[in-house]
This record gives structure tokens, sequence and C-alpha cells, in this order.
């Protein structure tokens, strides 16, 4: 098991937690300057001045289309943000301001956020204290937000598949490549979302026979992103609740596979839902389950996104889940009868790939 290395010690001075309190009390106006700077080209320009002696206001007015007052508040606001810094009336951009513009993985986290969150994270106590999703109605009116994957508004339907795409992209390649050398006949795609997964799989191995499992308007988008695809065996889908106490699997299959599914529920959810996968196991069969565990994480850049994220999955998705603790997600395996037979970090940077079987290990 790796090491817990983050978050052990108090990790400011008096005078940096002082600071840090001011940045976190103005952080809602904060946020916005911040999108408006990147959105209106004010880093941009920065960026492409980056090595030489630093612009006016004037001068970044005139470049953004914006007046001498909108620049001049806003750069001012970004001195303190570390966005940029000044000298002689000149302003330069700084690390900070470089990584909001050009990071991929911080560009999507503030857009997703924009987007997704900002408005319903108003409700955020409400959601704490009844269990659901009360910022959901902001963006529509559905019980979870899985209901509404498929109806969601513009510009947050792409906001949300970007950030759920975003490190499932990177992990997906190095999971096929594994799931080649294991060679099995077929897998079970539990919670396949836009079938993304499914169509990695059957680029790599058109044989595969593929089954997927999820809610009608998430099966539907998925087939007609496989169609294109030419399968020996076109996958065979299974509309079902995952929630549902009468839902059964389908067995028969060498892999159930699920990715970023199950910290979309709570902790009695997963134990349940795990329950159904293990009365579905075929003998020799495998459970393969991807997931992002803040706890696990290399760098404090990830695990700070993921424990945010868990927010998310507070006041807009279902109310009940979250990024978990990687010691509460394995309790809750062993819970359900499974055997973790393996456990490999870092697949594709952030993931952790859990393996498991019906029957104890050797």
């Amino acid at each position: 098991m790796q090491e817990k290395h983050l978050f052990d010690q108090d990790p400011l001075t008096a005078i940096e937690a002082i600071t840090m309190a001011q940045m976190l009390a103005f952080g809602p106006i904060a946020f916005h300057a911040i999108v408006v700077m990147r959105d209106r080209g004010i880093l941009e320009a920065l960026a492409k001045n980056r090595r030489k002696n630093g612009l006016a206001i004037e001068t970044i007015s005139e470049e953004c289309g914006l007046s001498h007052y909108a620049t001049r508040v806003l750069l001012e606001a970004g001195l303190g943000l570390k966005l940029v810094w000044r000298r002689d009336g000149l302003y330069h951009l700084t690390k900070l301001g470089y990584f909001i513009l050009t990071d991929e993985m911080t560009r999507i986290n503030f857009d997703f956020t924009r987007d997704v969150c900002y408005d319903a994270a108003t409700q955020l106590d409400a959601a704490l204290s009844t269990g659901k999703p009360a910022g959901l109605k902001t963006l529509g009116p559905w019980d979870t937000v899985y209901q509404g994957l498929s109806a969601m508004p513009e510009p947050a339907m792409s906001s949300w598949h970007n950030f759920d795409h975003f490190y499932s992209d990177q992990a997906f390649p190095v999971m096929v490549e594994k799931l080649a050398a294991e060679n099995p006949s077929s897998l079970l795609d539990i919670g396949c979302n836009t079938g993304k997964w499914a169509y990695t799989c059957l680029q790599r191995l058109p044989d595969l026979r593929i089954g997927l499992v999820d809610l009608e308007p998430q099966l539907e988008r998925a087939i007609a992103h496989l169609t294109p695809l030419e399968a020996t065996t076109p996958p065979k889908c299974y509309p079902l609740d995952m929630l549902d106490p009468m839902a059964r699997l389908p067995d028969g299959y060498d892999i159930i596979w699920m990715s970023q599914f199950l910290d979309c529920f709570s902790e009695q959810e997963i134990i349940a839902i795990l329950c159904k996968v293990k009365e579905g196991l075929k003998p020799g069969a495998k459970v393969w389950i991807l997931e992002l565990f803040w706890d696990r994480q290399r760098f404090e850049a990830a695990a700070l996104s993921l424990q945010q994220t868990s927010l998310y999955f507070t006041c807009v998705a279902n109310g009940n889940s979250q990024m978990y603790d990687s010691e509460v997600f394995f309790d809750l395996i062993r819970a359900s009868g499974l055997t973790i037979s393996s456990v490999t970090d870092n697949v594709g940077q952030y993931h952790t790939l859990i393996e498991c079987t019906a029957s104890t290990s050797l």
C-alpha cells in the first residue's frame, strides 16, 4: 500500500495563514476575475510579452478591447492573486498566471467550477443538511445529475464531460494494454456513460464481447458513439439502475469493469452494488475498479482537486457521495465479500486500479 504523505501537518506560518484567509474570503469574486482575465486575453497578452519588458495598462487595454478602468481593476486584483507582478508601472505574467492560461487540468477545472458548480455551491449547506443535491436545481429538474447528463444545458454539459474525460483519457490507453495482455473473451462495463472505455477496448480488441450497463439515456449515447466501430460482436446493452434492489447483473463475463463509477455513490450503496457484482461473477472472473483517491496522489494539486470535487458530489451530483479516502473505500470492498488481490497506483498519473476476486487470494 502507498504511504500517506500529504496533509499530515499544519503547513502555514501565521502570516501565511492570515493572507490565505483573505484569499478565501474574497475567493468567489477572485474566481470570476481570474476567468475574465483568462477569457478576455489579458493573461495571453502578458504571456506573449513574458520575456520582454512588461506591458503598460494602456497597451493591454487596447489589445484586449477593455476600458482603461476595467483593465486596471483586473490587473490590480491579479497582483494580490499572484497572477501578475508590476515594476515601474509595467505588468508581467507570473508562473501562476502562466499555468492558469496554459495548463489543461487547470482550464478544465475552472470551466467545470464556473459552468456546473458555481451557482449550485450556494446550496451546499442545504445539501449537507439533507443529504440531497440541493444545488442541482440550477441545472435541471432531476433527482441526481446522472439522470440529466444527456439533457444538461450548455455550457454545463460540455464542461461536465470535459472534466469527466480529462482524467480517464490518460488512464484508458494504459488500461487497454493491460486488458490486451490479459486477453479476456468478454468484459462487462458498469456505468459505461458515453461508451468511451468500450470504444477504446473495441478499437484495440475488436473481438472482445462487451456488455454495457447504465441508465437508458446513457446507453443510447454510448451505442451512438460505438456504432461506427466494426466490432465482431456488437455490444449488448443492459438498462439497469444499480440502486434498484431488484436489479440483477448479467453473468458470464470474464472481467467486470467499473471506472470512476463507484465514487458516485454513498458507502452503503457501494457495498450493495459490489454485492450484486459478486453475485454475478463466474468462477475465475475478475473485478477491475479504476478510481481516483485523493490520499494516493503524488502531488498536492491533484489531491486538492479531488477533495474539492467531493463538494460537487454533495451539492450537485447526488448529495451523498465523494472522492474517497482509499482506506475507506477498501473497507467497503471487503464488506461486500470481494477480496482485493492487487492495487496499482499512478495509472495514467492519477488513477488507482483495484483488482478483486470473489475468492480469498493466496
